[in-house]
């Protein structure tokens, strides 16, 4: 006799076999809000329309996971899909540095001139001026809606999107500096491309 998988069980199952079948198994949030870390596409960088993805799911803190303080700056390194957050910018920035090696290739800000919680994307190498996007995040959700400025680093450009996967109309280059990214994307970004 065969068990019915009820509540939970039965959603987990559902979604790991849907993600399963439409192959994108790797970012399925668990029930209770528990997420296996994003991964990259099979797309190559450089070939014209490919990006390197990461979808950027919320720290939880638990092992074998993205971790996470209760801090308001955080690090996303591309390639391992893990986020660290700390109580200042200066710490995230540092540790992140000397975990990973890697290049900062985007800063963004929660409020205008650089103010309130940030968001520092590393990756492997400088962004490739190629035509294409490199790199893309979609935010996490506690970062959805929330960008008002950005610094891009690593030769890369910042590129804004209203919704995941680089959807809608988008709003950059970025490729300076940026006080206030303007009344189209202000608190509406929720995937990032780097060119």
């Amino acid at each position: 006799m065969r068990h019915r998988r009820t509540g939970r069980t039965a959603l987990a199952a559902a979604a790991v076999l849907a993600a399963t079948i439409s192959g994108t198994a790797g970012g399925i949030a668990a029930p209770g809000g528990n997420a296996s870390p994003g991964s990259a596409s099979a797309a190559e960088p450089g070939q014209p329309g490919s990006a390197r993805t990461a979808v950027v799911q919320p720290a939880t803190g638990q092992a074998g996971s993205t971790h996470a303080s209760p801090g308001r700056h955080c690090s996303y390194d591309l390639r391992t899909a893990e986020r660290h957050c700390f109580a200042s910018r200066d710490q995230a920035v540092t540790t992140a540095r000397a975990e990973s090696g890697e290049v900062i290739q985007a800063t963004l800000f929660e409020n205008r001139d650089y103010g309130g919680a940030s968001f520092t994307v590393y990756g492997e190498s400088l962004c490739e001026k190629d035509g294409v996007v490199n790199y893309q995040i979609d935010l996490p959700d506690d970062w959805k809606n929330r960008v008002s400025s950005v610094q891009p680093w690593g030769n890369c450009w910042i590129w804004l999107y209203p919704e995941p996967g680089l959807g809608g109309d988008r709003d950059g280059p970025f490729d300076e500096n940026t006080p206030h990214v303007g009344d189209l994307m202000d608190d509406r970004t929720q995937s990032v491309g780097l060119s």
